[in-house]
């Protein structure tokens, strides 16, 4: 993994996680995909594609008697979550599985989880820049997992009724409303987010659930940004009530393109 020089020690809420200083490393949207998941209770939680753990982790501290397997694919990411999970004393509840998430749909337990959570790589290799290093691109870009692939694991590993919960590109979202119901899940609910209310969205959350009905709700828009550059009200409130500034954040990265 690298000596300590390189890696960082960052955090949201009460949630802390070493992150690779040049390598991938967190956005805002971890914030937002855990805070936008509103099950009442989950028993089994799975965050694929998890990078540093932050997300999984954040559900671990939202759901205490959940448990959460946090599936990563490059094994520099795999070695922090492992790391953070003993960081946050999580060992008994939370565990990270090495593994490509397309080959989960052979060799994982079907229809087990409860909740299955994604910020997966939403750009195509041929759309947009290319990260700078390996670690970045394939958490990006869709080098080695495309949308489809992970729609199927999501579905083969939840129950009946149990909820996908993601963050995407709204230029896809026909494309990713489709290729959901191909696989029994529902689209439920999204929620389009804004940088401030004169932007369009540049992120979607989405949550669909497994065999579902027929019927999506699309909720209020979410802004990162008031008029005067500091976090809403509501951002501040997902951070759990710190009143700050957007410059206070030095260790969190903004809002993806």
């Amino acid at each position: 993994m690298g000596s300590d020089t390189e890696t960082t020690l960052d955090g949201i809420r009460d949630v802390k996680v070493y992150q690779n200083r040049q390598g991938y490393r967190f956005s805002i949207d971890a914030l937002l995909l855990s805070s936008f998941v509103n099950v009442r209770h989950a028993e089994n939680i799975a965050d694929l594609g998890t990078g540093s753990g932050i997300i999984g982790l954040l559900l671990a501290r939202k759901y205490p008697r959940a448990k959460v397997l946090l599936v990563e694919l490059q094994k520099s990411l795999y070695a922090l979550a492992e790391k953070n999970i003993v960081l946050n004393n999580m060992e008994g509840r939370v565990e990270v599985l090495l593994a490509d998430i397309k080959d989960m749909k052979e060799t994982a337990q079907p229809r087990f989880y409860d909740l299955v959570v994604s910020n997966p790589p939403f750009r195509k290799p041929e759309s947009g820049r290319l990260s700078l290093g390996e670690e970045k691109a394939v958490a990006r870009h869709e080098l080695r997992l495309g949308f489809a692939d992970l729609a199927e694991t999501a579905s083969h590993l939840l129950k009946a009724r149990g909820r996908f919960s993601m963050i995407f590109h709204p230029e896809r979202l026909l494309e990713v409303i489709d290729v959901l119901r191909r696989n029994r899940l529902e689209p439920k609910r999204t929620r389009f987010v804004h940088n401030d209310p004169k932007t369009g969205s540049k992120i979607v959350l989405i949550e669909a659930v497994k065999e579902g009905r027929a019927g999506l709700r699309v909720e209020k828009p979410l802004f990162i940004y008031n008029e005067k550059g500091k976090y809403t009200a509501e951002l501040n409130e997902m951070y759990g009530g710190k009143s700050n500034g957007a410059e206070d954040d030095n260790n969190i990265n903004p809002i993806l393109a």
